[in-house]
């Protein structure tokens, strides 16, 4: 048996089927670009590296539903420590903030929490991979979070810190750059 629909119908079932355009969790940054090399001002000032050891421009947009929070990492998955290298953590971001200045680190208001990275100390800590390696991967992630605070201070260790973000994260945007010497 044959099936007539009228236009109406058929219009009606089409836009029904048709994909939500809806705007993704985006991240951005003047720093940065995905794929290309960090600028010398991101880079570190220690353990032989002569840069300036900036924290990135950072700008997102359009978390999920329900972020009532951020939280920022930057980890080097190609350090040879077996487990990676947290260069960069900060919690308690909050909800209406969109946007992490340059050289940001060090200076950022409660309740901004910047907690321990692998360098063993609270902070930004630039690339700075051992000489001759392949370039490593730097990956600048912005997650949102679905609890106001983490419930960690600056002393809190990368592993704990990262744990606490992926028990809690809603979604996550990230933007990977590279460097070597």
């Amino acid at each position: 048996m044959m099936m007539n629909l009228s236009r109406t119908a058929v219009f009606s079932m089409a836009l029904a089927a048709a994909p939500v355009v809806a705007h993704a969790f985006d991240l951005d940054s003047r720093d940065l670009r995905e794929g290309e090399t960090i600028r010398m001002e991101l880079v570190n000032s220690t353990m032989g590296c002569e840069g300036l050891n900036q924290s990135p421009h950072l700008v997102w947009n359009d978390p999920p539903a329900g972020t009532q929070s951020f939280a920022i990492t930057v980890y080097d998955p190609d350090a040879l420590t077996g487990s990676g290298w947290w260069h960069w953590i900060v919690l308690d971001i909050p909800a209406h903030t969109r946007a992490m200045l340059a050289g940001a680190s060090g200076y950022l208001p409660a309740p901004l929490v910047e907690s321990l990275t692998d360098f063993g100390q609270p902070g930004y800590g630039g690339p700075c991979p051992p000489e001759g390696a392949v370039a490593h991967r730097y990956e600048f992630t912005v997650y949102a979070i679905d609890v106001p605070s983490l419930g960690l201070d600056a002393s809190a260790m990368p592993a704990l810190a990262g744990y606490m973000i992926h028990a809690h994260s809603l979604g996550s945007v990230t933007l990977t750059a590279r460097y070597g010497r």
